[in-house]
C-alpha cells in the first residue's frame, strides 16, 4: 500500500476542505522525508497543511484525511 501526500488548503467553510495529491510513495522514509522538507519550505502565510496517509488507494486517502475525529479526552491526572 503506497503512502500519500496531500496539501490541504481551507475552502469556503469550516467543514469544507480543497486536498491536493503532491506525490504517491511506494516507501515510508521517502515521503517522510518529503513531506519534512515540504513542511520547511512553506511560506511564511501559507496557512495549508502537508499531510500524510497511507491507504490502499487514493479515494480511501482522501477520505480517511477528510474524517474528522473527536477529541481524545484528557483526564485529570494526564494535565
Amino acid at each position: 500500500m503506497p503512502y500519500f501526500i496531500f496539501r490541504i488548503n481551507q475552502g469556503p467553510t469550516a467543514i469544507v476542505k480543497n486536498l491536493e495529491l503532491i506525490k504517491e510513495c511506494e516507501a515510508y522514509k521517502e515521503a517522510k522525508t518529503l513531506v519534512k522538507s515540504m513542511r520547511v519550505e512553506q511560506a511564511e502565510g501559507d496557512q495549508s497543511e502537508i499531510k500524510m496517509i497511507f491507504a490502499d488507494n487514493q479515494l480511501l486517502a482522501e477520505e480517511q484525511i477528510l474524517e474528522t475525529r473527536e477529541k481524545p479526552i484528557v483526564r485529570e491526572w494526564e494535565k
